[in-house]
């Protein structure tokens, strides 16, 4: 089953295995470290993660690393962007309007 991008960052747990990976390349055991669950829970979450993409597994000897699928992370920022820029558009009217009041 393919997974949606947006179902993987839903989960608080998957987003801190994002920021884990995102500057360097880990292993399961190191990446399970670094939360207070089990192994078996660290792989269910990378499992979710390589199926939408966003992280590619890469065997070194009989270790595999996880690393971060840097171009699949701009599918969520495409998607926020369309929001920033009315956030923008509403700040600035915003600011047009308590500089006319200030003025007044």
């Amino acid at each position: 089953m393919r997974r949606d991008i947006f179902q993987a960052i839903a989960d608080p747990t998957r987003r801190a295995i994002i920021t884990l990976i995102a500057l360097q390349a880990m292993t399961p055991n190191a990446i399970a470290e670094n939360f207070n669950t089990t192994r078996q829970a660290v792989s269910k979450h990378l499992r979710i993660l390589t199926e939408c993409e966003l992280v590619k597994q890469e065997q070194q000897g009989r270790e595999i690393y996880y690393s971060l699928e840097v171009e699949k992370i701009k599918e969520v920022d495409q998607w926020v962007n369309q929001f920033r820029e009315i956030w923008e558009t509403r700040f600035n009217q915003l600011d047009d309007v308590l500089s006319t009041l200030k003025k007044q």
